[in-house]
């Protein structure tokens, strides 16, 4: 009790103490802004003065009390600037100094001083900082949402592409699993981690940040045992929890767990191989395309089979979706493109402009334009309110020497909701596109030149890399090789420009 006591009595104390000190420093502030008030801080004779005597100013100075003069607490006050002499009635002279503000000495200050207009200068500067970060976080706010809201109608689009310049020296990953063609690959949603499949039936898990293989599983083309035979397709879920492929040894889908890379469970429905895959973004609702001609809807939380949407004439060669309900897909020969809207049941049809010839890939750039590229060697430009495409840029690869037929478009990546795209040959090139305001038409921005087919490409979402799944051969056939060539993943670092505010 009684220590208990006491701890109060010290507390107390020292809060007394405490206020004191905040006390003086008010008063100190209030003297130091005051210029009216005069303070003796340097006698330059023994004064006799005493409290209250009667003084007589020699010079001309603003009145004070000898009080004020002679009084003790004359220790606390701070540094005066001007001299004045002060003649008291008893004869004696004094020197003492003003606060009065002077031109011509050196300004001095105390250590009290100091740490009082230090600890001023401190909080104004602390206020302007949070005043300016409260307005930017507010601005930050609202431009999230717009975009946001933008890029959910399919109508954001940011103009990066005219700063893209060229590409640093490229990065080329290997590996002892990946002994065939690579034909697929995929990155997660911040772009740090790669996965990658083969037509050896090999799938590999990569660092793209320390350019390194974390894990791999091996193939079992040409092998008895049970496995997977070549692998045609890959998808990664947004949060990374799921892993799904598509191969050529069964027409099941094989889910995996997107960090280890254990086998979870085989979706079992598809009547042909499967030929694409992908999720919706920020779900677990999977769709699939196969070579039956179907797509189906599965959600993986329930490993559970939903629904199948038919309409295409032919196998189907590639799919894609973003955000919204609806997954669009190319027929391959059949020459359209359908958008499935799932919750209306419905469907939108676009026709190619090139009969006879097969749309082997399709790509969405927002949730309203889209690309499409297949052995025409078109790249076309595609809106969803016109059946008709916006643009077409064709023999986007020029011609093959050999026979004079345009160089097949295999592979086909977009940065999304920008006007940045990469279209890759047969022959070892990839072009890089400016789209124009609009997407009315394509200028070509640079192009990379390797050595094999280009089955895949990626950017990563930041746009800072594009990654390339390079092969001797195509990804959906062995029709010719090429003997130069390395299966590998090419990794090419872009050069842009840093975009200025005016």
């Amino acid at each position: 009790m009684i220590e208990s006591c006491t701890k109060k009595r010290m507390l107390l104390g020292i809060t007394f103490l405490g206020g004191l000190t905040v006390l003086a420093l008010i008063i100190e502030s209030h003297w130091t802004n005051s210029s009216s008030k005069l303070y003796v801080d340097n006698y330059e004779n023994n004064s006799s003065c005493i409290s209250g005597e009667e003084y007589e100013v020699i010079s001309e100075c603003h009145p004070c009390t000898a009080f004020e003069i002679a009084s003790e607490s004359i220790d606390v006050c701070i540094h005066a600037r001007y001299k004045e002499v002060l003649k008291c009635k008893s004869g004696e002279t004094i020197t003492r100094r003003t606060e009065a503000q002077s031109e011509t000495e050196e300004e001095e200050e105390t250590a009290q001083e100091k740490r009082l207009r230090l600890a001023k200068k401190y909080l104004q500067e602390i206020e302007e900082e949070e005043k300016d970060r409260a307005e930017f976080e507010e601005g930050a706010v609202a431009q999230r949402l717009r975009e946001e809201y933008l890029e959910e109608k399919g109508r954001l689009k940011k103009n990066v592409a005219i700063y893209y310049t060229g590409h640093n020296h490229l990065i080329t990953l290997r590996c002892k699993e990946h002994k065939a063609s690579i034909t697929c690959i995929c990155l997660s949603s911040d772009g740090s981690i790669l996965y990658t499949g083969s037509k050896d039936g090999s799938l590999v898990k990569w660092s793209v940040k320390e350019k390194t293989k974390l894990k791999a599983i091996r193939g079992n083309r040409g092998k008895k045992n049970p496995g997977m035979k070549s692998i045609r397709c890959l998808a990664i879920s947004t949060d990374g929890r799921f892993l799904v492929v598509g191969e050529s040894g069964c027409k099941d889908i094989k889910v995996f767990s997107g960090d280890i890379l254990n086998h979870i469970k085989d979706l079992k429905g598809h009547r042909g191989l499967v030929s694409g895959l992908v999720f919706r973004k920020d779900t677990h609702t999977l769709y699939s395309a196969s070579e039956d001609k179907s797509v189906k809807v599965w959600n993986l939380d329930d490993m559970a089979y939903v629904e199948s949407l038919f309409g295409h004439q032919n196998a189907i060669t590639s799919i894609d979706a973003l955000s919204r309900e609806r997954a669009i897909t190319s027929g391959g020969y059949d020459g359209t493109i359908r958008i499935w809207k799932v919750v209306e049941e419905s469907q939108l049809i676009f026709n190619s402009n090139s009969a006879g010839n097969s749309i082997d890939a399709v790509k969405l750039i927002n949730e309203e334009n889209f690309f499409t590229g297949g052995d025409d060697g078109q790249l076309c430009v595609w809106g969803c309110l016109k059946k008709k495409p916006l643009c077409s840029m064709p023999q986007a690869h020029g011609l093959d020497e050999t026979n004079g037929q345009p160089m097949w478009i295999s592979s086909i990546a977009t940065l999304l909701n920008t006007d940045l795209v990469a279209s890759g040959s047969w022959n070892g090139t990839i072009k890089l596109w400016h789209c124009s305001e609009n997407f009315r038409s394509l200028n070509l921005l640079f192009e990379v030149k390797l050595m094999g087919f280009i089955n895949a490409l990626a950017f990563t979402p930041d746009g800072n890399h594009l990654i390339a799944g390079v092969g001797k051969e195509h990804k959906n056939g062995s029709w010719w090789q090429i003997s130069e060539a390395r299966n590998s993943i090419v990794i090419i670092p872009l050069v842009h420009k840093q975009k200025t505010n005016k």
